[in-house]
């Protein structure tokens, strides 16, 4: 196998995408959706080398995925193909530009049968770094598994670990969430999280007393690095005692599915560069941009050669 600077697991769909509600009909555009692979590609057009591990369906779509993620250079050799459950659909109509609407259908799907087999595949070669979301445990008791196993793997090897807690309502509630998502994130060594999910991850005490507290609560129980999205007003970044901020870049927003997975990217990329906090956060929202800037989960994510191009002048052309 291969050696890689990431790996990350999870379940990647078939992705319909329309710009007019689905209760109207009209035309579905084909695409591919997953933080995991959405982060995956991110950091593969920066220059890493990834490995996506996961379960995909003996069809159509399923082999559409692993082409797809191939042609973005991301390794999918452990991969399994699932003879028996299909490979899951995503359905998402952009009402306007900055608010989309998603619907699954995943439930017994091939990426929900995801299991501690495929974590081992996944991990049978040590990644520099393992990334996770609070998305997989949250399919199955079986998923579930899967990435507590793939977290101890890493933690074992030296690897290091990076959860991000993308809690989805649609798929749990709030308190099966924390259940699950405490442990694992107390287990890693970066945790990133939207303003509003932090709580799930420490206690009510420390929800109370602030984002600090809360992210001093984590650092305490061994994480060295809270990560914080804030959408259009930037990020953050708590290391070391200390409190880094990162504006949102001016861009014109099309498109928001996927910004939070190619920020991840962006900064994930930083870190296995040696950047410093700050830098790393800088080229979050610097690839989160680009991501809002184009319609798709991930097409819009940026080569290493294009992270500049935003500090051109407004209308520029490069010729």
């Amino acid at each position: 196998m291969t050696e890689t600077d990431v790996a990350t697991l999870g379940e990647t769909m078939v992705s319909l995408r329309t710009g007019t509600p689905l209760r109207l009909g009209g035309a579905l555009q084909m695409s591919m959706a997953g933080s995991e692979s959405n982060v995956a590609i991110g950091l593969a057009r920066l220059g890493h080398s990834v490995r996506w591990g996961g379960r995909v369906g003996d069809d159509e779509v399923g082999t559409y995925l692993l082409r797809t993620l191939r042609a973005e250079s991301v390794l999918v050799d452990t991969v399994s193909i699932d003879l028996h459950r299909a490979t899951g659909l995503m359905l998402a109509e952009r009402r306007i530009n900055d608010l989309s609407r998603v619907s699954y259908y995943r439930t017994g799907s091939a990426g929900s049968a995801l299991s501690e087999t495929d974590a081992l595949a996944c991990l049978a070669v040590t990644p520099r770094l393992l990334h996770v979301t609070g998305i997989t445990p949250a399919l199955s008791d079986s998923a579930a598994a899967a990435v507590t196993e793939a977290v101890r793997l890493a933690r074992a090897a030296g690897a290091l670990v990076s959860i991000d807690v993308n809690y989805r309502s649609k798929l749990w509630g709030i308190d099966a969430a924390r259940a699950r998502l405490t442990p694992l994130a107390r287990s890693a060594d970066i945790v990133i999280a939207s303003d509003d999910e932090l709580a799930l991850v420490v206690s009510d005490a420390a929800t109370l007393a602030g984002e600090a507290a809360a992210a001093a609560e984590l650092t305490a129980c061994g994480v060295r690095v809270v990560v914080i999205k804030r959408g259009a007003h930037g990020a953050s970044v708590y290391t070391d005692g200390q409190v880094d901020h990162a504006s949102a870049l001016p861009v014109t927003v099309v498109d928001t599915i996927g910004a939070g997975d190619a920020f991840t990217a962006g900064y994930l990329s930083g870190v296995l560069d040696g950047l410093r906090p700050v830098e790393a956060l800088h080229r979050g929202t610097v690839t989160g941009a680009f991501a809002v800037a184009a319609i798709g989960d991930w097409e819009g994510a940026p080569t290493r050669a294009e992270l500049k191009l935003l500090a051109a002048p407004d209308g520029v052309t490069l010729r």
